[in-house]
């Protein structure tokens, strides 16, 4: 649970009153026969909140929260249902989850073109998955399993596939998406603020009804992510440590995503139960944040969201644990690299130890000065080590992480963590530390609530936790009055002998398995068919929003230090926080080295201070530094309270003037960089989207293989890495600054404080790796012990041409870009083959560079021949879909008449701008050109730089899973070593 602590002290709540409208809302589908335009509106504030919100309660028990922020005409929304993984039925173990997915398949009205029709066949479905449930001889699960795909086959085509999907698209909805976790499930998108009623009709419709429609393909894809999970060695740590912490609770004994037994035995009578029973609007919570008019919303919330009934709610009681008494001490195997993690139960939200609780987190680690970052983490005792709390309403949890250096032991670095923890116990910290994390807590609570997904998600936690808005608004109040003794007492009650361990080690898992493939025939996804729902929706009018596109030369203040070194500002109006960069052409590319030197600087000090003394000064400060550098660009930044920003400056600048080399610091890092790279070896991930892509767009020698060997590393010395750093000033670089401070003033500043030479040096040549050319067709694979298989299809496009920017950026969102994708709708909706694919031609970033298509599939090992032979057809004959061009239009406009680009993303689009030649911002040309294109031009886009081109294939997966047979029908196979990618 995300903690974001109000302000100051708040009054108790304040009841008011919202005024009935003069005109009365537009009739649309589903509208409640009431008028809530002549309604008052009871509704609750707080003072001094700095959200702003009003809670509302409809008739029907809806709760409503509702907060205007007006940075972009945009609403953030969030449907909150109290109701998780914990409320599954113990022999549906996942149905929470299942369900989630179900409620994008639309309703009686929405998804389908003719319900009467479907809805017999779904009844027989229904009936025939109560029977495969209860059977148990494998024969005739099988026949009825082909009986179920056979009628399924029927009820597809009478229904609309993603059609909820392309109705949100229709109106400009960004970030459909959903999650369950073990208290609730939240549907989540981020809408145009003009499109509020048509999104009220859509929700009230998805929460009114739910339909189980392509049922059995939607399992697959449920499945796969099931699967995908499996292959995670950190799920799996958790879900061991949870099952321990809690063996009679719900968090422990079931898990959200439920167990292959329950999965391959799925109750769609147990789904519409559960849907039922906690689908109803007094369990439910509608959370926005955006640019709104309270009055209105509330008026067409009520209009569709008051026709809901409400019902009785099942309580949930608790299970109540045993005390741990001694450690309990498990292991977990799997490919990744080793590490341990340490659990302790806690009690749930609503105590005041809970809360104690997120205070002793922030005594361990807080990013800077913690127990954690500076005894473990700067001074490199382990390679890596954090904690996080997981407080929910019945317990909570502290989670204890580290990863381990060469040749240390587990339990070396379990006992390590514990060590942080007796210091807690015995008040082994300063005195500063609880104030500070108090004005720190105050800063990023500040830095969160520019966001309206914070705002929002603030609503739910709320919520969901079933704390009144005024209580979770005095946390901050309760937050900051915890004392150290307190503390104390808390870590010595709680952080004894009562804790789990987990070892995670490196090696092959002896009880992996993996959901079976089961035989599923293709449906149709009827991409040019709409449901009357759908166009009664897409014909209501809506007032038209248009773009503000940026204009850099008034958006952007330029001027220049006494130096002449260029500064580009842009004022903050909203509070009191700064970003301060420093900006170099150079990095990697030129000198490999300058990443290390960029790493060094967190563990040095100045004459003054040393490194651990250095970083609590700028926590205390409320303020934090960070050095990297990336292939072509080095970025010095300075963030925090603008209060604080002259003594933070001269800080900073004291270390990179005069950073204090330490040999021992550099001998650990060292170590701990070549423990990292055996590490990333060991990571799928790393293996596939870094080490393989880069292989196989430059060769052996490429970005990501561009680094010290083991000798040179070992022969570096202090003095090499603090030159580097010490001349990263004296190099040509501009200053880019976001902040409340007049531009007169930060020049000022730092015409005193940034010291530059006289005559700045001009930053080298760029050295850009040579790009391989794809002359044939070949593809690569990685051996990994996996239960899926991973595949990127990869083809070289030209270089950047700002010309095609439009119509690349219509056919992403056409061909491969959401859920509603053509990619996405014959690989997952129709075909079952996938729980992730995508496809995306990408832009290159600087000129000069090639732009690349990827193309994505991550299904089982089995699936793999139907999974690539779908992604090629598709690659080589993009189907034709009129009504999904015209959505991908609208939402591409929609996006762009509702984005605004603002705060230091004025800075950063510039930045990108002139990486590609622009001197204005590219999305009006998308805007202005996307609207008169037709299929013709997205066809000539495909043929002319996808269709028939040579592709790179790279697949990482279990050679003992993969059929070689079916590789080599897409070109050359060649199996690559770990040491060929990583070079090392």
């Amino acid at each position: 649970m995300l903690f974001l602590p109000a302000f100051a002290a708040l009054s108790l709540t304040q009841c008011q009153t919202s005024k009935p409208a003069a005109t009365t809302a537009t009739t649309a589908p589903a509208a409640s026969s009431a008028t809530p335009a002549q309604k008052e509106y009871k509704y609750q504030t707080v003072e001094g909140d700095p959200l702003k919100a009003r809670i509302y309660t409809l008739d029907n028990g809806l709760t409503v929260y509702l907060s205007d922020y007006d940075d972009a005409p945009r609403i953030q929304t969030y449907m909150a249902v109290r109701a998780g993984s914990k409320n599954d039925p113990h022999n549906a173990t996942g149905l929470a989850h299942y369900l989630e997915h179900m409620v994008f398949k639309g309703t009686s009205r929405l998804g389908t073109q003719n319900w009467a029709a479907e809805k017999v066949e779904l009844d027989k479905i229904e009936a025939l998955y109560e029977q495969y449930r209860a059977q148990t001889d494998p024969a005739r699960r099988k026949k009825l399993y082909h009986q179920i795909d056979s009628v399924s086959s029927v009820a597809a085509k009478y229904a609309v596939a993603n059609e909820y999907d392309k109705v949100m698209g229709a109106i400009g909805a960004k970030g459909s998406n959903a999650y369950t976790s073990v208290e609730q499930t939240v549907y989540q998108e981020d809408i145009p603020s003009n499109q509020i009623e048509k999104w009220a009709a859509i929700q009230s419709e998805r929460l009114g009804e739910m339909v189980p429609r392509l049922f059995h393909t939607e399992l697959e894809a449920v499945y796969e992510e099931k699967n995908r999970g499996l292959d995670s060695d950190f799920r799996k740590e958790l879900e061991m440590l949870n099952r321990n912490l809690f063996q009679k609770h719900e968090y422990g004994t079931q898990t959200t995503i439920g167990t292959i037994e329950h999965l391959q035995n799925p109750s769609i009578t147990e789904i519409k139960k559960y849907f039922g029973q906690y689908y109803v609007p007094n369990n439910v919570a509608l959370c926005l944040s955006g640019d709104l008019d309270y009055d209105q919303t509330i008026r067409i919330i009520d209009q569709y969201f008051g026709k809901l009934q409400s019902k009785p709610v099942p309580a949930f009681t608790p299970a109540k644990e045993a005390p741990i008494t001694a450690p309990i001490v498990k292991e977990v195997i799997g490919p990744d690299a080793e590490n341990v993690m340490i659990g302790y139960r806690f009690p749930g939200v609503a105590t005041r130890d809970a809360l104690v609780l997120r205070m002793m987190d922030k005594i361990l680690t807080n990013g800077q000065a913690g127990l954690i970052d500076l005894n473990l983490n700067q001074k490199q005792v382990v390679l890596s080590a954090a904690s996080f709390t997981d407080i929910n309403n019945d317990y909570s949890s502290h989670i204890l992480y580290a990863t381990p250096r060469q040749g240390q032991k587990l339990e070396q670095v379990r006992d390590l963590l514990l060590g942080q923890l007796e210091k807690v116990k015995k008040g082994d910290f300063p005195e500063w530390l609880i104030p500070a994390i108090i004005n720190n807590e105050q800063l990023q609570r500040t830095k969160s609530y520019e966001s309206n997904e914070a705002r929002a998600g603030a609503f739910v936690e709320a919520f969901v936790a079933r704390e009144d808005w005024k209580d979770y608004l005095k946390q901050f109040d309760d937050f900051a009055t915890i004392t150290k003794e307190e503390v104390v007492r808390v870590a010595n009650q709680y952080y004894g002998p009562s804790y789990v361990a987990v070892y995670k080690r490196t090696g092959q898992d002896p009880n992996k398995v993996k959901v079976v493939k089961p035989a599923i025939t293709p449906v149709p996804v009827n991409r040019e068919v709409a449901s009357d729902f759908y166009k009664q929706v897409t014909s209501m009018t809506t007032p038209e929003l248009q773009p503000v596109f940026l204009d850099y030369k008034k958006d952007i203040q330029e001027t220049k230090l006494a130096s002449g070194v260029p500064v580009f500002y842009t004022r903050n109006a909203e509070n009191n926080l700064f970003n301060l960069y420093y900006v170099l052409d150079m990095g990697t590319n030129n000198d490999p080295r300058l990443g290390l030197a960029a790493d060094y600087l967190q563990y040095l000090g100045t004459g003054k201070y040393n490194a651990e003394q250095l970083q609590q000064e700028f926590y205390k400060l409320g303020c934090s530094f960070a050095v990297s550098s990336g292939q072509d660009r080095i970025f010095v930044s300075l963030s925090g309270l603008d209060s604080n920003f002259e003594p933070a400056l001269q800080l900073f600048e004291s270390l990179l003037n005069a950073p204090k080399p330490d040999a021992a610091a550099l001998q650990n890092m060292v170590a701990g960089e070549l423990k990292s790279r055996q590490d990333a070896k060991l990571n799928k991930g790393v293996i596939l989207n870094q080490a393989m892509l880069n292989y196989a767009k430059y060769g052996s020698k490429n970005p990501f293989t561009s680094r010290l060997s083991e000798k040179e590393l070992k022969a570096l010395k202090p003095e090499q890495l603090t030159s580097l750093i010490k001349q990263i000033p004296t190099y040509q670089h501009r200053v880019l600054y976001y902040g409340p401070r007049p531009a007169t003033g930060l020049v000022t500043t730092l015409n005193a404080d940034h010291k530059v030479p006289a005559t700045l040096k001009p930053v080298p040549a760029n050295k850009d790796f040579a790009e391989q050319p794809m002359n044939s067709r070949k593809v690569y694979w990685v051996d990994y012990n996996m239960v899926q298989a991973e595949i990127l299809f990869l083809t070289k496009g030209d270089v950047y041409d700002r010309n095609i920017v439009p119509t690349v950026s219509l056919y992403n969102e056409y061909f491969g870009g959401s859920m509603g994708s053509i990619v996405f709708q014959e690989l997952r909706e129709s075909k079952a083959l996938a729980y992730s694919a995508s496809s995306r031609y990408a832009n290159a970033d600087k000129l000069g560079r090639s732009s690349y298509n990827l193309s994505y599939i991550g299904t089982q090992s089995d699936k793999l021949p139907e999974a690539m032979a779908g992604m090629e057809a598709l690659l080589n004959d993009m189907p034709v879909a009129e009504a999904n061009l015209q959505i991908a239009k609208n939402a591409i406009r929609n996006s762009i008449a509702t984005e605004r680009i603002t705060k230091s993303d004025v800075l950063f689009n510039y930045e990108r701008a002139k990486r590609l030649g622009l001197d204005y911002d590219v999305r009006r040309d998308v805007y202005e050109k996307t609207q008169n294109m037709s299929f013709s031009d997205l066809q000539k886009f495909q043929q002319a730089k996808v269709k028939g081109q040579n592709q790179t294939i790279l697949v990482i997966g279990s050679k003992d899973r993969l059929n070689f047979k079916e590789l080599a029908k897409y070109g050359q196979v060649q199996q690559l070593t770990l040491k060929e990618i990583f070079g090392y």
